[in-house]
């Protein structure tokens, strides 16, 4: 018997479950959250696109402003790649506060940790929020606001620690269901909803559940959310920020300039091959080698920002599978 899995697909659909983020109502009278969108990094192409798609604001269809408004600060990254040039290069990475080490041994023992932080070396450390290089396009004002009402007013180390490190690993709301005989699709308005892997499983691993048949073995497919912790991945001397993009712009938001982060150090673009997301592994020389690449602290800056009210969506991913049986001739 063979199954093969489909790609995950993702699908626009409206929010039915809003009572935990602080929306507006945008100029269509569509909800939205507002949210940041880098501009400069991005190609036109694709900057044009989020705004045709996901913003609510009616002035997206000027394709014409638009142009200008990314032509403008695509020269201001120009600027910056001669003004700023290296600063992204040998961030200091400094220790935990001594009174911190308690709560980083038991979060060392973490399963989340040991097992999805094992492939190159990793440690928790402090990394200076200004230096770190970003490749998420845009961020979600309503989520930011989230993070600092969890956060509270006076946030002490050890809260700012959980905050980006959390041992308790909350799961957003999600929903699932069988769409059709060889498909289930799962939703949930948090955007960390993926596919995690293939797990392959004997019939020991299945409890409490009645068996169809005497099992042989069971082909699980792995649908869930990510460790959630504030992690970056330090390569050829740099710090590239690979998950926690809110939790770093609401700290730097209210005035933190360093954050605990568990950290990967990675030796060569082999391992970057393996521990790094879709967007650094397909383009790494503009977040590696740029002489000014972006980074955090250009979510701040007007001239590369936009502020624009996106359309809030729900995240779908859908599994489909098929079975072949067949007789083959034997060995």
């Amino acid at each position: 018997m063979i199954a093969e899995m489909s790609s995950i697909e993702t699908q626009q659909l409206e929010p039915t479950d809003r009572a935990d983020a602080k929306t507006i109502a945008g100029p269509t009278g569509v909800e939205a959250n507002e949210n940041i969108y880098l501009l400069g990094r991005p190609t036109l192409g694709k900057f044009l696109r989020f705004m045709s798609q996901q913003s609510a604001d009616p002035a997206s269809k000027d394709e014409g402003a638009l142009t200008d408004e990314w032509r403008a600060a695509q020269e201001h990254v120009g600027t910056l790649a001669k003004d700023e040039a290296g600063i992204a290069d040998y961030p200091p990475i400094g220790r935990l506060d001594s009174r911190l080490e308690v709560v980083r041994n038991e979060l060392m023992q973490d399963p989340l940790i040991v097992h999805g932080f094992n492939t190159v070396p990793s440690n928790i450390v402090m990394v200076p929020l200004d230096r770190l290089v970003v490749y998420q396009k845009h961020i979600d004002l309503a989520h930011v606001d989230r993070v600092k009402n969890n956060l509270g007013p006076a946030p002490g180390d050890e809260e700012i620690f959980r905050l980006c490190l959390p041992a308790d690993h909350p799961q957003p709301p999600m929903k699932w269901a069988r769409a059709h005989n060889n498909s289930y699709v799962f939703i949930s308005p948090s955007n960390d909803l993926r596919f995690l892997r293939v797990m392959p499983l004997q019939a020991q691993h299945i409890t409490n559940y009645p068996p169809p048949g005497t099992l042989a073995g069971v082909v699980g497919v792995a649908v869930g959310f990510g460790s959630n912790f504030l992690n970056a991945i330090h390569a050829e001397n740099r710090l590239i920020l690979n998950n926690g993009s809110h939790r770093a712009y609401a700290l730097r938001d209210l005035g933190f300039t360093h954050a605990p982060c568990i950290v990967q150090f990675v030796s060569c673009r082999d391992e970057l091959d393996v521990v790094a997301s879709s967007d650094l592994r397909e383009n790494p020389d503009l977040y590696l080698k740029h002489p000014r690449p972006p980074m955090l602290k250009d979510y701040f800056d007007p001239k590369l920002r936009k502020i624009t009210p996106v359309r809030r969506r729900l995240r779908q991913v859908t599994v489909r599978f098929e079975v072949d049986e067949a007789f083959v001739p034997a060995f």
